[in-house]
């Protein structure tokens, strides 16, 4: 039985969102101006808990280990656990973050887009998407982080199909007709792929008899069931998550959420899958998976950074041109896979592709509020028509310029610590190609990125904005690319943190 703070650190993270997520549905059958203020309220309050509770948790786990809470009290194979080790906590810490300034991003758009009905002017299609967005993203939310905290297999699936019918109905919430079939290739692109994932499962569970994480890795063996199931979950993680070619869904998706979700969905979404992915696969997997399978996967990530960072160079239409780069950025977390089995250095490959997972959520989520602040600006996002941007959006532009140093990879960013990792494992292990293509996709990521910012940075005359973004709409993307950026230098804790319960430990020099 965990310590009463041990459980209470587990739990909180789940609770907060949820209980916030029952507020603000409740909320939204008052009058529209309490309704709102209800809202907000509880949104902005859930931010700040959520993020409290992580770090009380980071805190426990920094100081005891991994730990674990038996829901009801009933011991596993019967009962559920949630878990907590140094992965957990750090994609939290992701979710919080991005969360935090998330929501306080949605505290301007859409009181902003309130406004405008109020004026005769709406924005991207909206009709009255704040009451139904605080329910959704706070559920959302709480979906994510039960996910991140699940110890059994079952529990994910059950996480997952929340995640995925809460982010489809956030795509859908601009109410235009590109949105709706956005919002329903989505969801039935995640049924698919959450059916995959639950044929695996059941394939594990008619093998060994359980479905507690830890107990799976200690009795999977390398058997056909195995490699069936492992063939499975793979199949639908990887076309949750938009691995090439199975991010069909993806562009789309992306660009026709609101602003506002699009960064939300980018940042935290598609990472849910691919942690499910990366907890399987070393924690279950490990030893029963031939290396011709991380090796077809690392294939795939690499085509991904490179035809990703191709097709974002010919888009013309800035939240396309980010939501391609998003398919690039997705194909350096698919490296570790090839680049573990292939004999790389274990924990440097596995802590890259983790570490990437925050740096590129809090960089791509700044550049999506970014590119939703000139939206809300000028009514539009035709780069061709951004010509010197910056002279009357200087925030967000210098927002999506600093988070694009992490995108590319440079020092000192987040970027730069991760994608490091990956290339001195690529290089460890033999496997070059991998490194060159790190480097050519960093390259490419330069010049997509330029494609932007070269015409919003030029001293021409600008037609007049049609209006100026709420400052809680630029401050939040400026911070968190900010972060993004600072990830670089502060980079040894988080590092320390990943190594609690790591399925690899990293390498003492001398030894």
């Amino acid at each position: 039985m965990a310590a009463p703070g041990t459980s209470l650190a587990i739990l909180l993270p789940v609770l907060l969102p949820l209980v916030g997520a029952t507020v603000a549905f409740l909320a939204g059958g008052a009058s529209l101006k309490t309704g709102r203020r209800v809202q907000v309220g509880t949104g902005l309050l859930t931010a700040a808990g959520v993020l409290g509770s992580v770090v009380l948790l980071w805190s426990v786990v920094a100081a005891e280990g991994p730990v674990s809470y038996q829901l009801a009290g009933w011991e596993v194979p019967v009962g559920i656990a949630l878990r907590a080790d140094g992965l957990s906590v750090l994609m939290l810490l992701t979710t919080a973050l991005v969360g935090g300034f998330g929501s306080i991003y949605a505290v301007g758009y859409f009181s902003s887009n309130n406004e405008d009905r109020r004026t005769g002017r709406e924005v991207e299609g909206f009709r009255d998407p704040g009451r139904s967005f605080w329910p959704l993203w706070l559920f959302l939310w709480a979906a994510l982080n039960g996910l991140f905290l699940s110890g059994d297999a079952f529990n994910l699936y059950v996480t997952l199909e929340l995640l995925g019918l809460s982010a489809a109905a956030l795509i859908s919430l601009g109410g235009t007709g590109s949105a709706l079939a956005a919002g329903m290739r989505y969801l039935m692109v995640s049924l698919l792929g959450s059916l995959a994932y639950l044929l695996g499962v059941a394939l594990l569970y008619g093998a060994f008899g359980v479905l507690d994480i830890s107990l799976l890795g200690e009795n999977a063996s390398s058997v056909p069931a195995t490699w069936a199931a492992l063939a499975f979950i793979s199949l639908g993680m990887a076309l949750k998550t938009g691995l090439f070619p199975l991010h069909f869904w993806l562009p789309s998706a992306y660009s026709a959420s609101p602003s506002v979700a699009s960064a939300l969905l980018a940042a935290l979404v598609g990472k849910a899958s691919f942690y499910i992915l990366l907890r399987l696969w070393f924690d279950v997997f490990e030893g029963s998976v031939p290396a011709v399978s991380g090796q077809l996967l690392g294939a795939f990530g690499a085509v991904a950074i490179l035809w990703g960072a191709i097709m974002a160079v010919r888009q013309r239409r800035l939240k396309l041109l980010l939501a391609y780069s998003s398919v690039s950025q997705i194909g350096y977390l698919f490296l570790v896979f090839a680049l573990v089995t292939g004999g790389g250095r274990g924990f440097d490959a596995w802590a890259g592709a983790s570490y990437l997972v925050l740096a590129h959520a809090s960089a791509k989520a700044a550049m999506f509020m970014a590119a939703g602040a000139i939206i809300f600006a000028l009514g539009h996002d035709d780069i061709d028509r951004l010509r010197g941007i910056a002279q009357k959006l200087p925030i967000p532009v210098a927002s999506f310029a600093i988070a694009g140093i992490t995108i590319m990879g440079l020092p000192t960013s987040g970027g730069f610590t991760a994608k490091w990792l990956l290339l001195s494992s690529s290089l460890s292990s033999g496997q070059w190609w991998y490194g060159g293509v790190i480097l050519a996709g960093g390259v490419l990521a330069a010049v997509y990125l330029l494609r932007f910012l070269n015409p919003a940075l030029i001293q021409v005359k600008t037609s007049p904005v049609l209006r100026i973004p709420p400052k809680s709409m630029s401050v939040s993307a400026f911070m968190l690319a900010l972060i993004s950026l600072a990830l670089g230098l502060v980079s040894a804790p988080l590092l320390d943190l990943l190594a609690v319960g790591a399925p690899f430990q990293p390498e003492v020099p001398g030894e």
